[in-house]
């Protein structure tokens, strides 16, 4: 510790160096916390999916419906617990940029197909009750002041209806839902499928997918072989998956996340790892005279090795950590759009990591050098 005032004392050798050394730092671990953190959240949105329910979707897309008659017959197949459905709705409050997630539902089947979703019983049965209520996520509710009782017109994207030719749908807020274990979820609508069913102008009978409650996790692969079975050959075969397999598959059809993230963040710190390490082949070519005068002093060479990476250690851990600390706190803006609610924990540790990794990269040549420096040649020079 004795060191860390003479080290701070050679970083700063050249203020306007260091000064923009550590802005460069700093925005690409900003950059770096907020695409990793996306990335992360998607993943652990993932993870987080129930082992115990299967997704029935058509076979040929997750755009085609599927009958509504299949629903008595999920439900015989041996292993199966429960059955709901749900539709993408696809509407949007008062401006396009107002999108959310809303879906009709059979209330009684929805909500016991989804234990962690909660809500008091009195509001599902005045879902049931009201043909045009709706019970909304708590995060909805708090993002447009939205209160029971309250009428909210919404427009689909999708859905016409029958009686007046429009896309303007009204519905009556009669709950709000909690998922204390995703509080990313509580951004969803759920609706009276009979009211939507009845009031739409085309696909009547039909639900977007179902979603399958399983007896037995363990018998999720068989279950699943054998609802797709029992629809082979109609004229809508199913496509059977697990939630999280679902959940996988529907994030690829926007685009391979992940992969776009590892391209990014490799371009920019492979440019950082030649900006950062010139930087330090600089610095220390500089500090020659003075780090020749610590050695007549009586550094050891060790010393001299040690000095040169804590500089490059110091720099980039202290500027990753102000990167990753802007990308916290703007993560929550990001809830609208993506859902995400915070920067996962491991995000940061993974941060601090690749900030000492490219402290090591950048600083051990230097540092070497610094090391076999001969005395008496660095003070000629």
């Amino acid at each position: 510790m004795k060191f860390i005032p003479l080290i701070w004392a050679m970083l700063w050798r050249k203020k306007m160096r260091t000064s923009l050394t550590l802005l460069s730092i700093v925005i690409a671990f900003l950059l770096f916390g907020m695409l990793q953190g996306i990335n992360a959240a998607f993943q652990e949105t993932i993870e987080r999916s129930n082992v115990d329910r299967l997704i029935v979707t058509n076979r040929i897309s997750l755009t085609e419906s599927l009958p509504y008659a299949y629903l008595s017959q999920l439900e015989t197949i041996p292993g199966v617990a429960k059955v709901s459905h749900e539709s993408w709705f696809g509407p949007y409050y008062q401006d396009p940029k107002n999108f959310l997630a809303a879906f009709p539902v059979e209330p009684d089947r929805e909500f016991a197909a989804h234990p962690e979703v909660v809500v008091p019983k009195d509001q599902i049965e005045a879902l049931k009750r009201t043909r045009t209520g709706a019970i909304i996520g708590k995060g909805l509710a708090a993002k447009y002041g939205w209160k029971i009782g309250q009428r909210i017109p919404l427009h689909s994207t999708i859905w016409v209806k029958a009686s007046d030719g429009t896309s303007d749908w009204d519905f009556d807020i009669v709950g709000i839902y909690e998922e204390p274990s995703n509080r990313a979820r509580e951004d969803a609508m759920f609706f009276n499928y009979k009211y939507f069913d009845e009031a739409r102008s085309f696909g009547k009978g039909t639900v977007g997918w179902y979603v399958v409650q399983l007896s037995d996790p363990r018998q999720s692969a068989q279950v699943a072989a054998e609802i797709d079975k029992r629809f082979a050959n109609s004229p809508n075969e199913t496509k059977t998956q697990t939630e999280k397999e679902f959940q996988q598959s529907f994030m690829k059809q926007i685009a391979d996340i992940s992969l776009i993230v590892t391209y990014i963040l490799f371009a920019v710190f492979f440019a950082l790892l030649f900006a950062v390490g010139s930087t330090a082949m600089q610095a220390v070519r500089e500090q020659v005279p003075e780090l020749a005068v610590l050695k007549t002093l009586g550094f050891s060479d060790t010393q001299m090795l040690m000095l040169v990476l804590v500089q490059a250690l110091m720099l980039c851990v202290v500027a990753a950590l102000v990167g990753l600390g802007v990308a916290s706190l703007l993560f929550p803006m990001l809830r609208d759009t993506f859902g995400v609610v915070k920067m996962p924990a491991s995000v940061i540790a993974e941060g601090v990591l690749m900030a000492a990794i490219l402290a090591a990269a950048t600083g051990i040549v230097p540092a070497w050098r610094a090391k076999r420096l001969v005395i008496v040649e660095a003070l000629r020079s």
